[in-house]
């Protein structure tokens, strides 16, 4: 698909801009649609489109009314989702450090000193129970209207639902089940364990996955995007629930593999480019528009924050510089680029996204913006074609690829899961590598297990990070808490130093344990 579609799919926006939109507390489940679904579509027949495109927009965007509106009661350029997964599976993680250290940030940088005051976990929270709840409301009123394409909307609402949930089982480990049978209610929703909540979105995507289309307007749900959904809370199973799923997890990423309409981009740079609507990898993206859809919150974010001009010229990446255009806070750190080893002599064109003229190997001080190197792996140019520079960006974000797949199923193979082939699995992983001109693989590099293991998330780290998957991958290795693997300024301490297994979850935003006084404060915090 080409811009121009993602356009007409991002117009939506507009119908819903319209209505009359207020703000929620942390678990108020009442409707921000005040109009009726009925009343609506007596003044528009494409209100359910305009509607879905919104709850779409929900994971990108801050508000209906432009990059300064926000849906929640929350600073609209902090608080927007992806923002919030960058942030708390990042930052907090190895491989990206920030230097700013408002208000909260330095604790994510640091790993240390998590409170459930912080205000960045608190935005991810009303962010997943913004979401949550107007889905909630279109699927109470979906069976009540007649609409085209009914069954296929109401599973794509569930989609977004279950994909919402998703981010709760990972981040916060609990919460409440809120769904359209309690919409609506006064009474507070009682706790949701993990496991319910697991329970809850596996269920759901068994549900809807055959019901999804396997091809779809661009930006929207597809089977291949529950599929994954599906692949990656299985591949996580053992974190959530205390069960390992990776024979199931192994079974939904072939099923994306073999039975999906995507193939491997041939060139790595092109997937992250503000072209990357025509990438033939993209399962499942976040739209990102500089004129239709603005936000400091989507890619935006990632762009800007890594680019200064104290050090490198903007405009090479699409942004025309300044201080309010390029943000100077994000560098990448020796767990990243290190994974490469030598960056001067290293064939992968994965090694060359870190700007390293001007800046430090090693992060001395990580609010030193030339401490540590920049990454230049997203970029709001074209890949092909005339660019255009901009302060906000058109670059999508690729929530789910086809790369990540064959990872996940090299994972499964690695981990002797039932029905596996590690022949099959060694030859996904020199796909991917391959197409960076990485040096290929052999057998041996992993078998035995332990060996493949260490291999594996080493090339998750290369292949994947900043796309929103390292805390989790590095929780699943255990690895991101205790003293097994330091990284730089994990603990507050320049090398590394242990953090509690507590950190393996975030704590319970303060805001919502007032607000629902059955809910419990995750241990330690």
């Amino acid at each position: 698909m080409m811009k121009n579609n993602i356009l007409k799919f991002l117009l939506g926006l507009v119908v819903l801009g319209t209505l009359n939109i207020g703000c929620t507390k942390d678990l108020d489940t009442e409707p921000l649609i005040e109009l009726s679904l009925d009343e609506l579509l007596s003044q528009d027949p494409k209100a359910v489109e305009g509607i879905l495109s919104r709850l779409y927009g929900s994971f990108a965007l801050s508000g209906a009314d432009g990059a300064g509106s926000s849906d929640i009661s929350d600073d609209a350029g902090e608080s927007p989702f992806l923002r919030g997964i960058i942030n708390l599976q990042d930052f907090a993680a190895d491989g990206m450090k920030n230097r700013w250290g408002d208000n909260g940030l330095d604790q994510l940088t640091t790993t240390s000193n998590w409170t459930s005051e912080n205000k960045f976990f608190r935005y991810l929270y009303n962010r997943i129970f913004f979401t949550i709840p107007q889905c909630n409301n279109m699927l109470s009123i979906l069976p009540n209207v007649d609409v085209e394409n009914k069954e296929v909307i109401t599973s794509e609402v569930r989609f977004i639902r279950a994909l919402a949930n998703f981010y709760l089982i990972d981040v916060f480990g609990k919460g409440v089940l809120a769904t359209e049978e309690n919409f609506g209610q006064t009474e507070s929703l009682p706790e949701a364990s993990r496991q319910q909540l697991f329970d809850f979105v596996e269920s759901e995507l068994l549900a809807i996955e055959p019901l999804l289309l396997d091809t779809n307007t661009y930006g929207r749900a597809t089977k291949s995007a529950a599929q994954m959904l599906l692949a990656k809370l299985y591949l996580n199973a053992e974190v959530y629930t205390g069960t390992p799923r990776y024979a199931d997890a192994a079974t939904y990423a072939s099923k994306v593999i073999n039975e999906g309409p995507y193939s491997l981009a041939d060139d790595f740079v092109s997937i992250f480019s503000a072209d990357n609507d025509t990438s033939p990898e993209i399962i499942f993206p976040l739209i990102a528009d500089a004129q239709v859809s603005q936000s400091y919150g989507n890619t935006t974010y990632i762009i800007n924050g890594n680019l200064s001009d104290d050090t490198m010229n903007p405009a090479d990446f699409g942004n025309p510089g300044g201080g309010t255009n390029a943000w100077g806070g994000h560098r990448a750190t020796k767990a990243w680029y290190g994974l490469y080893g030598d960056l001067n002599t290293s064939t992968d064109d994965r090694a060359k996204l870190f700007w390293t003229e001007g800046h430090n190997y090693e992060m001395e001080d990580y609010k030193t913006w030339t401490d540590g190197y920049p990454s230049i792996k997203f970029r709001n140019t074209n890949f092909t074609g005339t660019s255009l520079i901009s302060s906000f960006v058109n670059t999508d974000f690729p929530l789910f690829r086809l790369a990540d797949a064959y990872l996940m199923y090299a994972e499964c193979a690695i981990n002797n899961a039932a029905g596996t082939d590690k022949n099959i699995a060694l030859r996904y992983i020199n796909d991917v590598r391959g197409r960076s001109n990485a040096t290929l693989i052999q057998m041996s590099d992993i078998e035995p297990m332990a060996t493949g293991l260490k291999f594996i998330i080493d090339e998750r780290g290369r292949e994947l990070n900043l796309e929103g998957h390292r805390r989790t991958d590095l929780i699943r290795f255990g690895m991101f808490t205790g003293s097994s693997y330091l990284w730089p300024w994990k603990g507050g301490v320049k090398n590394g130093a242990s953090i509690p297994a507590t950190y393996n979850v975030y704590p319970i935003p303060s805001s919502a344990l007032q607000a629902n006084p059955n809910l419990t404060q995750n241990p330690g915090y």
